[in-house]
């Protein structure tokens, strides 16, 4: 196969951290990075990447099926990630272009680490303390009585690669009684791990703690808005690594304003980057990341790893390790 054109965008950490990963891609030809808005539309964008036959892709933007319409030859678009909802599978299948991911377990132990320490941090008021000595008040530490993980009843809402070991952590770790909501899951696949399964709505008028962990599709769009927050106790700790458009975001201003929400850790919004004008940032009860739950030396070598090999196999006419679209006419 000839020398290729490779477009690494919007991933701010590929190749950076380890850069031999660049390097295997600079060994297949011209590679180039680029900081594309995350609403630019599927035209636009197409016309940014002409000549590019593979990309390096990150949560953002979206590879509609207008992209497609109007992009030249793509052999693959591989995904710095396991998520996958930015790219139009169907659009990508017809327009011979082959789509894949990260496989689960790289980013598994990562995300789930994650849910809980950024949970633990709004628990404990950790980084509102932390505040309080670097502008020497010490002395203000009883502002920062906090409440423990351990022993509470914690509703995981997707119990698939992340929330199982989610589940696992809260279960063998915190001895916390784990209520587990997955459509997806049948009662063994739950139990296995910890999770008592229940219905969204006993999830959500039980638990104490709620960690959001479901991917992102059109029947859970939204899945926690103004009668989901209505269901929940008072005092409530939240905490989500999965997508930001699992929540409605004015439902949970509304609700952080009333005081009902103790504590909520996003490592996600809906829509990204976020910037400082952002209404959750105006509550000290609230912690936000940005998207930072797979960054761990340990994930970011695997994801790199799993998107340069993706590009070798099929420069070699070999599918990618974990395709999501796998028919393409280049594939021997």
């Amino acid at each position: 196969m000839d020398k290729q054109k490779i477009a690494i965008v919007n991933s701010s950490s590929f190749g950076k951290t380890f850069p031999a990963h660049l390097e295997r891609l600079e060994a297949l030809g011209q590679v180039d990075r680029f900081d594309i808005d995350s609403e630019v539309n599927g035209k636009e964008l197409a016309e940014k990447l002409q000549g590019y036959t593979m990309i390096v892709a990150s949560v953002t933007p979206f590879f509609t099926r207008e992209f497609f319409e109007h992009k030249d030859e793509t052999l693959l678009i591989t995904r710095h990630g396991i998520g996958y909802n930015n790219i139009d599978i169907e659009a990508a299948k017809e327009y011979n272009t082959l789509v894949s991911i990260v496989p689960p377990l790289v980013e598994r132990d990562a995300v789930a680490e994650n849910a809980v320490t950024n949970l633990l941090a709004v628990m404990r008021q950790t980084v509102l303390s932390n505040k309080a000595v670097k502008e020497d008040k010490w002395e203000n530490r009883n502002h920062f009585v906090g409440h423990g993980l351990s022993g509470k009843t914690v509703g995981v809402i997707g119990v698939g690669n992340i929330g199982s070991r989610v589940v696992e952590i809260l279960n063998y770790g915190f001895r916390c009684n784990v209520l587990g909501y997955d459509p997806y899951k049948n009662k063994f696949e739950l139990e296995k791990y910890g999770a008592k399964p229940v219905d969204l709505e006993t999830l959500l008028k039980e638990s104490d703690v709620i960690s959001l962990n479901a991917s992102l599709n059109e029947d859970n769009y939204h899945m926690l808005s103004k009668e989901q927050f209505s269901m929940m106790k008072d005092n409530v700790y939240i905490t989500n690594t999965a997508r930001g458009a699992l929540i409605k975001e004015e439902a949970m201003v509304e609700v952080l304003e009333q005081g009902k929400i103790a504590g909520f850790a996003t490592d996600v919004l809906e829509v990204e980057p976020g910037r400082s004008d952002h209404p959750y940032l105006s509550f000290d009860q609230a912690l936000v990341t940005p998207h930072t739950s797979a960054y761990s030396m340990e994930c970011l070598e695997g994801m790199g790893e799993t998107c340069v090999t993706d590009c070798e196999n099929v420069v070699k006419g070999l599918l990618p390790n974990r395709p999501v679209q796998a028919e393409s006419t280049y594939i021997k």
